[in-house]
């Protein structure tokens, strides 16, 4: 039989065509942020395809190499976007460093990725300044964020000082103008690097809460492809016509990768720069009324609770669309935005999968076959997988049934599914010898498809043989409407194993007894589910993702005591 070969032109994915995609077709599109000031400042698609074409020959000019790392230590604007596409372009990967790591964090992943170059809000420098001894870049090139002039200065080996680059005269320089706006020059004779649509284009580090951070490191292929998946209607449903507002830092898993989906389609960004406390985000909505906002729920909990502490003072943007993810979401937030006219929509991923790989979406043959509270149940879950990334319950027996029921580690594989960490080897811990990465997520798929997140592997607390998930008992404590957010830990028991402490923080001006808490408790969990200890706190510790931070709380209460008489359950 006569073999058939395909009749496609084998044309690589790229992130560059993403880039020329949208300065051709998108010229007029806007991109705003807001600057330390809160003034905003605005640019058209067509300025920021000159800027990124521009930048991407400046780095060529100061000896950038193919796959050589540039790192950035930006907030979300304009200029971090710029290096999301002029950073490839060039042929580097880019390497966002998470501005809220330790120094000493900061320096050992930039040592550890061998960062060639920094590009710095000028904000920032004193945060550079604080590692800067740790790892020795070429140059810093620094953004002016706060308007302010930049002091350079050339390198100096015998104190160890990198230089130091105006990132608006670089980007004026390469573009032959005296206006960085107008880079045109840059744009017309720039010519992209070679490359094989499996080269690196960014990589990003895990928050390393436990045991040093690991490098993640993105393709051409799998970002295009990623990218993609956000624009599907059933799931981000992204387009040229939505106003986007990525909250989700930029430098935490490229900010879900909704900045590149955004370009390719032409969606208006909106940029919040370091203004992420809920008054401010609430302020900036005011002004420019995203269709599309993203970020994690400890930032929408502050945003509903500022929200309806002041009313008349703010309006949510009618109809608005929410992708909340990075934890756990209480139905009871979910809720109170649907109260608002706003749809939260969960998502599910890690720095390892890109990151999105479920997001809730309600599929048509369900319509109409549950009531309210039923739904409303099923939108706290983590939805349903995104095409392209496959997931399996992996159990003690092995694979579990998609029953709602069976429980077990949530493990995937897929396209824009990292199969390995930046200069680490294989580990049986996090993949598996059939190819699957090891999420290390405890959670159940009902038989639509929907995946219930019950917990992480180790905040699991096992009671007397039982097992109770603390994101369960966390979602049914911040149902309370004195609570403003609670977290739940174990606590070794002298009985039963371990028993739930819960820490929780109430809302400015309510009151909430120890009792009261366990009675509302009562209907929803089982006795020997309810936690006994309530510990009331100022706040809880976060993450530099804003998770809660559980290590820590442990570590409060480590010397933790039961009274001789607690037999619960």
């Amino acid at each position: 039989m006569d073999s058939i070969r395909t009749t496609m032109m084998p044309v690589p994915l790229s992130l560059n065509r993403l880039l020329e995609h949208a300065g051709r077709l998108f010229p007029e599109r806007e991109i705003v942020s807001r600057l330390p000031d809160k003034s905003l400042r605005r640019h058209t698609y067509g300025q920021w395809y000159a800027r990124t074409r521009a930048l991407a020959a400046a780095l060529q000019r100061l000896g950038l190499r193919r796959g050589d790392r540039v790192a950035t230590l930006c907030w979300n604007h304009h200029a971090h976007l710029e290096a999301y596409f002029g950073i490839p372009a060039a042929g580097g990967a880019m390497h966002t460093l998470n501005l809220r790591l330790a120094p000493d964090d900061l320096g050992w992943i930039a040592h550890h990725a061998r960062d060639r170059f920094l590009i710095v809000d000028d904000t920032l420098l004193p945060l550079y300044e604080r590692f800067a001894s740790l790892h020795r870049f070429e140059r810093v090139i620094v953004f002016p964020f706060s308007g302010a002039a930049v002091t350079e200065r050339e390198a100096d080996d015998e104190h160890g000082h990198a230089a130091i680059d105006d990132y608006e005269r670089l980007l004026a320089q390469a573009g032959g103008a005296g206006e960085p706006d107008d880079a045109r020059g840059a744009a017309a004779a720039f010519r992209y690097v070679e490359h094989d649509e499996n080269d690196p284009v960014a990589m990003c580090y895990t928050s390393g809460t436990t045991g040093r951070p690991k490098g993640v490191v993105y393709s051409h292929r799998s970002t295009v492809l990623h990218s993609l998946n956000c624009a599907l209607p059933d799931y981000v449903a992204l387009s040229a016509n939505d106003i986007v507002l990525p909250v989700t830092p930029m430098f935490h898993a490229n900010s879900w990768g909704i900045p590149y989906a955004a370009v390719m389609l032409g969606s208006k960004l909106v940029f919040p720069g370091p203004h992420l406390h809920p008054e401010d985000l609430l302020d900036l909505m005011q002004l420019e009324p995203p269709t599309l906002a993203l970020g994690v729920p400890t930032i929408w909990l502050g945003m509903i609770q500022a929200f309806e502490a002041n009313p008349g003072r703010w309006k949510l943007p009618a109809g608005m669309r929410s992708m909340v993810g990075g934890a756990a979401v209480p139905e009871s937030l979910i809720r109170a935005f649907a109260r608002n006219g706003v749809r939260l929509a969960q998502g599910w991923g890690m720095t390892e999968t890109s990151p999105m790989a479920s997001l809730f979406f309600e599929k048509p043959e369900l319509h109409g076959t549950a009531g309210e509270d039923e739904w409303f149940a099923r939108k706290a879950t983590c939805g349903i997988p995104v095409p392209l990334v496959e997931l399996r319950i992996m159990g003690d027996a092995g694979p579990a049934e998609w029953n709602g029921r069976d429980v077990g580690e949530l493990q995937v594989r897929g396209p824009f599914i990292t199969g390995s960490y930046h200069e680490e080897p294989r580990s049986p811990e996090k993949f598996t010898d059939d190819g699957w990465l090891r999420t290390g997520d405890v959670a159940s798929v009902d038989p639509h498809g929907y995946v219930r997140i019950s917990d992480r592997t180790k905040d699991l607390i096992k009671s007397g043989g039982e097992w109770i998930s603390s994101v369960e008992l966390e979602n049914a404590i911040m149902a309370h409407p004195a609570v403003a957010e609670a977290a739940v830990i174990a606590i070794a028991h002298p009985r039963w194993g371990e028993r739930p402490l819960a820490c929780v923080v109430l809302k400015p001006g309510r009151r909430l007894e120890p009792g009261e808490l366990r009675e509302f408790l009562a209907p929803k969990c089982a006795r020997w589910q309810l936690p006994d200890a309530i510990e009331f706190v100022d706040e809880i510790p976060r993450t530099s993702t804003g998770k809660f931070w559980k290590v820590k709380l442990r570590e409060r209460f480590a010397d933790w005591h039961w009274p001789q008489d607690a037999t619960t359950p």
